[in-house]
């Protein structure tokens, strides 16, 4: 190979290949170079000498059209390969179109079908070109996979599981953290929080009004699913948007638990994942007067002085720090001030401090609401199932008892 493309999600191609590559001393001798910015200083960079170019995934599209048919990388390293599981997405088909020019192409990603084996074909078509899981994913689903019951959604057929694994078998390699790498254990910490009367009369009420709007005659799909538990969410937490994107504070109930936890802590540092843009406003707000040291991550230097010691509390948003991240050296402790939708972000971002060259037991705090939409999530993340299917179920059971209680 004489040049390679590593196509990244943005935080992990500023910083991370670079940085990491420098730590090897056999790997000194490459040339990397960060393909990012503005147009021109992403010209300027794929015409600088080099071994290795390093572009997020945001730009593929761009380069893809840059190049036309004089693609120059007869390897190409896709750094969090579950990012291209979807089909209609359209990094995946401007990739399809130059693999015919990629000699060699690695997938790397710790989540290869975090919602179910639908999610492989996608990968394995941009490995193989779709000589192992059928060229069509129509085709790979008729085989595979039957169409539920209700319409919505595919279950895999008996022994789907064995045989896809054996399809793939020689293209891929599976290797689990524990039987390669002598990592310290992470922990669960669920932090139970209960509402007070009257946060828990007004969360009850909303809840009610939001659920009833699905009637008995509309089944809840995906879609709603998502909208409806987003605003559950939103309520655990204590604050609402509205349709105009205005923030309503409910109550201070995890704001209070989060700041005790903090003063448990006694000072150790603290990677704190948030849903919301009003979370994260009510937390900054809430520390004002705590003498720590906040930072939000935003740039690789936020990354590097957290792993030097220089920050006490590192606000994320778990999508921004899912991949790629390496934080295991500032500290141990996560905070789950809300907790994410999708299993695969769950348990990517926890990774950013559960890693080799951890020496400590990562601790995973839970803030969970007693008897509100966060058990319902907890309980599908613990189960490590698909969590949009628990999430259906939950709500539709939900529904169902306020309907009877109505």
């Amino acid at each position: 190979m004489r040049r390679c493309l590593v196509v990244a999600p943005k935080k992990v191609a500023e910083a991370t290949w670079t940085n990491e590559a420098a730590k090897w001393q056999h790997l000194k001798h490459l040339r990397i170079i960060p393909v990012l910015g503005a147009q021109q200083k992403r010209i300027r960079a794929l015409n600088t000498p080099g071994d290795i170019w390093v572009i997020s995934r945001d730009n593929l599209a761009w380069l893809v059209e840059h190049y036309r048919n004089a693609w120059p990388f007869d390897m190409v390293v896709l750094d969090e390969l579950s990012s291209f599981k979807n089909h209609q997405a359209k990094r995946f088909k401007v990739l399809t179109w130059v693999r015919p020019h990629i000699k060699r192409i690695v997938g790397l990603t710790g989540t290869p079908a975090p919602n179910g084996l639908l999610d492989l074909w996608a990968q394995v078509n941009l490995l193989d070109q779709g000589k192992r899981l059928e060229k069509l994913i129509t085709h790979y689903r008729t085989k595979y996979f039957e169409k539920n019951y209700n319409g919505y959604g595919y279950t895999a057929k008996p022994g789907a599981d064995d045989a896809i694994q054996r399809k793939i078998a020689d293209i891929c390699i599976s290797m689990k953290a524990e039987d390669y790498l002598e990592l310290p254990d992470a922990i669960t910490n669920i932090i139970p929080v209960v509402l007070e009367d009257k946060a828990l009369k007004q969360y009850k009420q909303m809840e009610k009004e939001l659920l009833l709007e699905i009637d008995d005659d509309t089944e809840i799909t995906a879609t709603s699913a998502a909208v409806l538990t987003g605003k559950l969410l939103q309520l655990c937490n204590g604050a609402l948007y509205d349709g105009e994107r205005n923030v309503h504070e409910i109550h201070n109930c995890k704001i209070e638990a989060f700041m005790e936890l903090i003063e448990q802590l006694n000072g150790k540092p603290a990677l704190v994942f948030y849903s919301y843009q009003h979370d994260r406003d009510r937390i900054l707000k809430a520390l004002e007067k705590s003498g720590l040291r906040i930072r939000e991550l935003k740039t690789p230097q936020d990354q590097l002085d957290w792993n030097t010691g220089k920050i006490d509390i590192l606000l994320a948003h778990p999508a921004s720090a899912a991949y790629g991240l390496n934080l295991q050296d500032g500290g141990n402790h996560v905070v789950w001030f809300s907790l994410p939708w999708s299993l695969e972000l769950y348990e990517q971002a926890n990774k950013r401090l559960h890693r080799q060259g951890q020496k400590q037991k990562v601790i995973l705090h839970h803030l969970v609401v007693q008897d509100g939409a966060d058990e319902d999530v907890m309980a599908a993340l613990e189960a490590k199932a698909t969590t949009q299917e628990k999430l259906l179920n939950a709500l539709k059971v939900r529904a169902e008892q306020i309907r009877k209680g109505a």
